[in-house]
């Protein structure tokens, strides 16, 4: 499924909210504003910045943000940067 899903020209990204992970799908190129928009319109609207993990490195910190920021491992992103296969993201908006 995984590589019909890649051959198509699609990603999965992932957004974690307390304890719910949710997968999102998007072309292949396309960027974190295209991405906040699939997420919800006030989003990609009143974007700031994405905070940015890769999936195996979010793994690491036991699939919690808040260990990630201790870290220092999350990454932030402005609107140019281009989503990963795999990225889990989160979204800094004001609307």
């Amino acid at each position: 499924l995984k590589s019909i899903y890649s051959a198509s020209g699609y990603i999965t990204f992932y957004t974690v909210v307390n304890e719910e992970v949710r997968a999102w799908m998007l072309r292949k190129g396309e960027d974190i504003i295209t991405a906040a928009g699939k997420i919800h319109s006030d989003m990609a609207r009143g974007f700031i910045r994405a905070e940015v993990i890769s999936f195996d490195d979010f793994s690491q910190c036991d699939f919690s943000l808040p260990q990630a920021r201790e870290k220092g491992i999350l990454r932030l992103e402005s609107k140019e940067y281009i989503v990963q296969d795999g990225d889990v993201v989160y979204i800094r908006f004001k609307v």
